[in-house]
């Protein structure tokens, strides 16, 4: 192995590059350094390089195509007119809306079917890197159609300072661009999944996490809110985006979606990683609350005590990887009245009738459950209603007339009566108030006689 194999390893090592990427970069640069000194116009120059021996040979490459018009060029060697596409003559079809447009309007490229009329009649023509079949047959008796004809060129002893520069510059960028393709491909294969990250910098309302070979970006509205992102400490993230930018591969991250829940349970729960229990389904209010519904068809395993382990230990581990949020495990039931039951926990259910045309559920609860069913702020029933995928009507036993309420007012008077939960937030839902029963007012008329007398004995031991 020459020293220049040795050292092109090292360079492929180093930056995590293939040996080919590295040679054909090389490749380029002798060809760019060539132009730049020896080369002439309308040529195709391409090189290959043996990486052994250090030699390399320099070639113009052509392809053969059908011979042109006789009038094609005029005296000048430039295209005639008549075979010059007139711009503001052109027109470009758009099947999108069914309007004509002109280029300056809008690019044909950007849209898809388009079509510029009189295209067929134009004849294309690159000298560089086309040769007519004519001019092939002086340089090879049996040439050919669309065959490539190779002329080699006097490879140069040395090449001048201004060559070695551009030589330089293109190896730097190529080796640039084929580093960044490298990474774009590697996360492309990693995207939507959960991979572990270390908190970089915050850069305006973004945070910056470190993967590794990469840096992904965190925007403000994929952040858990209220959670802190200090430099140094490592997260889960979810790769929810891979794309090219003008500076390197664009990653972008998020920590609410559901996917990461699922993912943090499939590394944390050996049962759910092995298949012997599966996710059914997740809602999830980032930072706050979610709901996990499983399921296993084993009688002889445990889905929800399997999840949350031994004491809560790998219920609380996952809880810590999201920033404290609270994780209600529900048994999935393929009888979706009993679903509906187990969605609503820790709230008792007495019963569930449901409409199956509207996918509506009419749940039932006594009337201390109701606040509990619904939850704070309607959570606990808009969460089950995510989860489950119904409509889902709250109802007091025993309520002769039904009154709507806001997860608020249920959750401030005990007498409430229906509330109403749906996919969208339970605070959008117009309600009116329910007036507080007349065993609550005895109640507080009670607490306040109980205190009054509290207030005369101090009163009394300050004055003596």
């Amino acid at each position: 192995m020459s020293e220049l194999s040795s050292a092109i390893r090292a360079v492929c090592e180093e930056k995590g590059l293939s040996y080919e990427a590295v040679v054909e970069t090389i490749e380029l640069s002798l060809a760019a350094a060539y132009r730049k000194d020896f080369g002439q116009k309308n040529q195709n120059i391409k090189v290959k390089f043996n990486p052994e021996t250090g030699e390399s040979e320099i070639m113009d490459v052509k392809t053969v195509v059908a011979n042109l018009p006789e009038d094609y060029f005029d005296e000048e060697g430039k295209v005639n007119e008549k075979y010059r596409p007139k711009r503001e003559e052109i027109l470009i079809t758009a099947p999108i809306d069914g309007g004509l447009r002109t280029p300056g309007q809008l690019p044909a490229q950007e849209i898809v079917g388009a079509s510029i009329e009189g295209e067929e009649n134009l004849i294309k023509f690159n000298p560089k890197t086309e040769i007519q079949l004519k001019d092939a047959l002086l340089l090879k008796d049996n040439s050919e159609l669309a065959e490539e004809i190779i002329t080699n060129l006097a490879v140069p002893k040395e090449y001048g300072r201004m060559a070695a520069q551009t030589a330089k510059q293109v190896i730097i960028q190529k080796l640039r661009e084929a580093e960044r393709e490298m990474v774009l491909n590697e996360f492309k294969d990693k995207e939507r999944e959960v991979v572990t990250g270390v908190v970089q910098r915050r850069e305006g309302r973004n945070v910056l996490v470190d993967l590794g070979k990469a840096i992904g970006r965190l925007p403000m509205e994929e952040q858990i809110y209220g959670e802190k992102y200090e430099t140094g400490d490592k997260v889960k993230v979810y790769i929810k985006e891979v794309r090219s930018g003008s500076k390197g591969p664009e990653i972008i991250l998020s920590r609410i979606s559901d996917e990461i829940l699922k993912k943090i349970f499939f590394f944390e729960i050996p049962e759910i990683s092995n298949g012997l229990i599966e996710i059914k389904a997740v809602a999830r209010e980032a930072g706050s609350r979610s709901k996990v519904a499983i399921w296993t068809d084993q009688e002889n395993v445990d889905p929800i005590g399997s999840c949350v382990g031994q004491r809560g230990s790998r219920i609380q581990t996952i809880i810590s990887e999201l920033g404290g949020e609270r994780i209600d495990m529900v048994k999935y039931d393929d009888d979706p009245a009993r679903f509906v039951s187990n969605a609503l926990s820790p709230a008792k259910v007495i019963s569930v009738d449901l409409n199956k045309e509207e996918r509506r559920a009419l749940v039932k609860v006594l009337p201390e459950q109701l606040s509990l069913a619904i939850g704070k702020r309607g959570q606990n029933v808009r969460l089950a209603a995510r989860l489950t995928g119904w409509k889902i009507d709250i109802m007091e036993e025993g309520a002769g007339a039904a009154k709507k309420l806001t997860a608020e007012e249920a959750a401030a008077e005990a007498p409430a009566i229906t509330a109403v939960a749906e996919a969208a937030p339970i605070e959008d839902v117009k309600s009116a108030s329910a007036e507080a029963s007349p065993s609550a007012k005895a109640a507080e008329g009670k607490e306040k006689k109980e205190k009054k007398p509290k207030k005369e004995k101090v009163k009394k031991e300050k004055a003596k």
